[in-house]
């Protein structure tokens, strides 16, 4: 049984025979995306784990995509109809969108274990434990066998629109050169399953030997690296003509780890 954004009002914090719950069906997997509180925020989705395995994507409150100005939601790619429900209810119906897609992408849309969105972002939760994650939507019944008790929180980012499910890859890259310089530091990605657009690992000040990291979600996913596009800019016109290259990047999937 899959519950996407099961209703808040009315219904959270009601007995479980009012409201979706996990022991509902052999497996209740919840799709979150409309839980910020419904005073004063207008979220129409409940926001406890109510399921075998809840998913939050991109923290359960607000979409990427559904900030636009209403002039250019209503009058939507997919018609003035589908704009306008965008416009009065456009996080709570990505649950909908992120599931239709997921049927497309059997291996998209993992959802990592993790306490929090926060940490989720800082990259505490990466990569997928042993017995891997699941996959929000359509797929997510394949992990019904690794299931343990309690609730089961799992957190992914999405594009603004779609195709919105995202690769996460952790991005390490140690410099090399003779002096620290200002700037800022790309990277892309290119593998066997296709090329990611560049993705900023870090800006500011940049020394030689130093080792940054960055924690991305790319829009392919990228299979077996077969090499990395590295890109360094310094922002403004240097009369000593720096030089900055890398001498080590370490890409890591979360998928497979």
């Amino acid at each position: 049984l899959s519950g996407l954004d099961p209703a808040q009002p009315y219904f959270q914090g009601t007995p479980t025979e009012v409201r979706l719950d996990k022991s509902d069906a052999d497996f209740v997997d919840i799709i979150h995306t409309d839980s910020a509180p419904t005073i004063p925020n207008l979220g129409f989705g409940i926001s406890p784990a109510i399921g075998h395995i809840d998913f939050y994507p991109n923290g359960g409150k607000q979409m990427p995509g559904c900030g636009k100005n209403p002039v250019s939601q209503i009058v939507d790619l997919d018609g003035i109809w589908e704009g306008t429900r965008d416009f009065v209810a456009c996080n709570h119906l990505r649950s909908y969108k992120y599931y239709s897609d997921s049927i497309i992408y059997p291996d998209g849309f993992l959802g990592y274990p993790c306490a929090s969105y926060d940490l989720f972002q800082a990259g505490n939760c990466f990569p997928c434990p042993e017995e891997g994650c699941p996959n929000m939507g359509h797929y997510a019944d394949k992990y019904k066998d690794k299931i343990k008790n309690g609730f089961l929180k799992l957190y992914l980012n999405t594009g603004e629109a779609r195709d919105f499910p995202l690769w996460r890859y952790k991005v390490t890259v140690t410099l090399s050169g003779r002096s620290k310089v200002k700037g800022y530091v790309n990277v892309a990605l290119y593998g066997s399953g296709g090329n990611t657009k560049q993705y900023q690992i870090t800006k500011g000040t940049l020394k030689p030997d130093n080792t940054y990291t960055a924690y991305i979600d790319a829009e392919v996913n990228v299979g077996k690296v077969t090499k990395v596009k590295f890109l360094w800019n310094n922002n403004w016109i240097n009369p000593t003509f720096p030089k900055l290259g890398a001498a080590t990047i370490t890409v890591e999937a979360g998928q497979n780890r």
